[in-house]
């Protein structure tokens, strides 16, 4: 714990290269089944984002995301076109619609959640407990971190 104290530039560089690494084989999992809807990685992170927060709406959904309208719009398109997630207007403020994964959105989604699932429930099951509480902890940290 000590020489977590004195994290040199080298120690956090290669931190910054694992997290990357460990982004890109869990988004990699899912990559064919992804790509036989023609659906890329922001598709991904919308999806992810309507399963975990069912109803949420347009404008939470651009904040979380970190998107312009105009390049989510495209991504919405898509899924609602392919019935992944359906809008259905706000019953206090009709001018907002609220998504949510469709039936088709949800199977999609579980098979997609499934091809990552292993890698990850791998990876914490070889892990102390302790370990795996602060990495969760550490994660958090970076997430909510303001620049």
């Amino acid at each position: 714990m000590k020489d977590l104290l004195y994290l040199k530039d080298e120690q956090i560089k290669e931190f910054i290269q694992l997290l990357y690494y460990a982004y890109r084989e869990t988004f990699s999992d899912p990559k064919e089944i992804l790509s036989k809807k023609f659906f890329g990685p922001a598709h991904l992170r919308a999806l992810n984002l309507i399963e975990g927060n069912p109803g949420i709406n347009l404008g939470e959904l651009i904040f979380r995301l970190k998107v312009t309208k105009q390049s989510l719009n495209r991504v919405l398109r898509d899924l609602i076109k392919s019935r992944m997630i359906k809008q259905i207007q706000d019953k206090y403020d009709t001018r907002k619609k609220n998504l949510f994964l469709d039936k088709e959105g949800k199977i999609f989604f579980e098979t997609v959640y499934n091809s990552q699932k292993k890698r990850i429930f791998n990876a914490l099951k070889n892990s102390s407990s302790d370990s795996v509480i602060k990495f969760k902890d550490v994660l958090k940290k970076i997430i909510n971190e303001k620049g």
